[in-house]
């Protein structure tokens, strides 16, 4: 827990913070805590008791990666370790769908579900887990489109001059995009993998395509743009190479120059996504591209949506906004474009938001659809995980 120093607590009126802020405090840490026990149980509830698995469907294909994400957010209880019954039947069924490949999926989504599932194993530190790292390592590796992915790129070999290089999608032959490479660096950061391997350096340049700055980013679709956010992907399609996609539509943005023109818009998932991935890249923070990125999140912080796309895969915008401000380290975020110094204490105010969307059973309320977010475990598992990454 983080240690609140009483001389430094700010003046706080209707919940904004006016001089800097000293992180979690007593009260909210013992409400995070109540509200994970309160999941945790929920979610010990929905364990298939045949096979260990969560969300397991009867038809297939299984998604060992949600599994792998309740383990995830259980195993940072200090309460509870790999010996707890429902972590070892749950981690018997994830090393079940370990591939002679290295990775570790059924039929689909297989980068998704490996980076889910190696996040996981990497927390557990028993040998079983740890005999599963190093294949599941090679595997996301081998899916970056990079200069040697002749196996795994329809096209050949891809110079640093592709649209896709660096990235990473759902599997062989797919279109890269923010969300899968966001997972794979989570799951080779967890692991262990050091921030000088080729992964990560080649994943900048894809991230780089990625950021709406026309500083540092070569694609048509960025230039003069300054808004420093993420879009989703370079390409909307393999036959649409360097266009640019987004989920949050266009924007008449001024540019570099002074003049206006459409541009891509940046949304906050992405964001944070791609501000998280340069932190685990090792970037010095005061990079451009980090700072451009901060700038973006300090001028659009909000956890009242998921940025520029409304409550479209709001609990994955909670989870990533979670993981990239505990990576960045300060306790509180001096916003950007307001009359006076505002500052807000990110972790008391996700605790806070997330307190309004728990039920009584400990599960939490679905708010939109969309990205398989109806689906109750599935955004519980995404709330524990963002609730210990507040108070961690």
């Amino acid at each position: 827990m983080r240690k609140v120093c009483r001389a430094l607590i700010a003046m706080v009126f209707i919940g904004v913070v006016t001089s800097p802020a000293i992180g979690v405090d007593e009260d909210h840490y013992r409400h995070a805590q109540l509200m994970i026990d309160k999941s945790i149980t929920y979610l010990r509830a929905q364990q298939d008791e045949a096979t260990g698995g969560f969300v397991v469907s009867p038809q297939g294909p299984q998604l060992p990666g949600i599994t792998a994400l309740v383990v995830n957010g259980m195993i940072m209880s200090s309460e509870i370790d790999a010996d707890d019954p429902a972590i070892t039947h749950a981690t018997a069924f994830i090393l079940s769908f370990r591939q002679p490949d290295g990775g570790i999926y059924d039929s689909i989504l297989a980068n998704y579900n490996t980076s889910m599932c190696l996040s996981a194993l990497a927390k557990l530190q028993t040998p079983e887990a740890a005999g599963a790292i190093g294949g599941a390592q090679s595997f996301l590796k081998g899916l970056q489109w990079s200069e040697d992915a002749l196996e795994h790129a329809e096209s050949g070999v891809v110079e640093n001059t592709h649209p896709f290089f660096g990235g990473a999608g759902y599997g062989r032959h797919s279109r890269p995009d923010m969300s899968n490479l966001n997972l794979m660096l989570q799951a080779l950061h967890d692991s262990g993998l050091s921030a000088d391997d080729e992964a990560f350096q080649r994943a900048q340049t894809f991230l780089e395509r990625c950021q709406m700055l026309g500083e540092t980013n070569d694609m048509s679709y960025a230039e003069g743009s300054q808004q420093g956010g993420f879009i989703y992907a370079t390409s909307p399609e393999g036959d649409q190479l360097g266009v640019g996609e987004t989920k949050a539509g266009t924007m008449l943005e001024t540019l570099s120059d002074g003049t206006t023109a459409s541009r891509l818009r940046a949304y906050g998932s992405m964001t944070y996504a791609g501000f998280k991935s340069y932190i685990y890249a090792n970037l010095d923070r005061d990079d451009p591209r980090v700072q451009a990125a901060y700038d973006w999140i300090r001028s659009n912080y909000t956890l009242e949506e998921n940025p520029g796309v409304g409550t479209d895969g709001l609990y994955y915008y909670f989870v990533t906004f979670a993981r990239a401000l505990d990576a960045w380290g300060p306790d509180s975020i001096e916003l950007l474009d307001s009359e006076q110094p505002i500052f807000r204490d990110w972790a008391n105010d996700l605790i806070d938001k997330l307190a309004t969307l728990q039920l009584e059973d400990g599960s939490f309320k679905s708010v939109d659809d969309r990205w398989m977010e109806s689906n109750t475990v599935l955004i519980t598992a995404y709330a524990l995980l963002a609730l210990q990454h507040a108070i961690h």
